[in-house]
């Protein structure tokens, strides 16, 4: 697979965290719109949700550990569903949509699953963190990919066996267990994929994300 990095330089004249977002968003638009002529038949995405200045506490008695927003900007749901020329661009006929969700953000996840262009599948994987945190029902411990389709399945299948349930413990805020993109690497290994919103440049995978070194 070919691999394209599309990071680049901010430009400082951008003011906040979300107009820096915003930048770079349109940014990379442009060049995987003009640059990359590859379809994919696998997108893997874990969108930065907006919490609204949320915190997230580590227990009682215990300093909280920021926001989301104190990691990575976070983009609002229309700011994603804006995205939606780029994924028509990168989406194959035939694509399945790997994304991640929280369980405060389900409902947005599901929407912008079809605001891109995608049915509603299934839950691909349930990420068992083996590590709880406090929630203002029931303390949280999972986190959830979905799964959404363009057309059919991508063929030719590769394994029929993979497990849904993924225990691995959680590591730096907000980072997926690598195990994931193994997992959906075997279920296909032959298609093109390409992960968004990535962290670091994986081999045989298209990377897209402004945290990519």
């Amino acid at each position: 697979h070919t691999e394209e990095n599309a990071q680049g330089p901010l430009q400082k004249s951008c003011g906040t965290k979300r107009n820096r977002q915003r930048a770079h968003t349109k940014r990379n638009l442009l060049i995987i719109r003009y640059t990359q002529e590859m379809k994919y038949q696998i997108i893997y995405a874990d969108p930065p949700w907006d919490y609204k200045g949320q915190k997230q506490h580590s227990g009682k008695g215990k300093q909280d550990t920021g926001g989301a927003i104190k990691h990575y900007p976070t983009m609002k749901l229309q700011e994603l569903k804006d995205l939606k020329p780029m994924i028509d661009e990168l989406a194959d006929e035939n694509c399945l949509l790997f994304m991640w969700a929280t369980s405060p953000h389900l409902d947005q996840a599901i929407e912008l699953i079809k605001a891109w262009g995608f049915k509603w599948a299934t839950v691909g994987f349930v990420w068992d963190k083996q590590r709880v945190n406090p929630g203002f029902y029931t303390m949280s411990q999972c986190e959830l990919c979905l799964i959404g389709k363009r057309g059919r399945i991508p063929h030719p299948r590769g394994a029929r066996n993979i497990r849904q349930y993924l225990p691995h413990p959680r590591e730096q805020h907000s980072k997926k267990p690598d195990e994931t993109r193994t997992r959906i690497e075997l279920m296909f290994p032959t298609q093109n994929k390409i992960e968004l919103f990535a962290r670091q440049q994986v081999n045989g995978w298209t990377a897209w994300g402004n945290e990519i070194q």
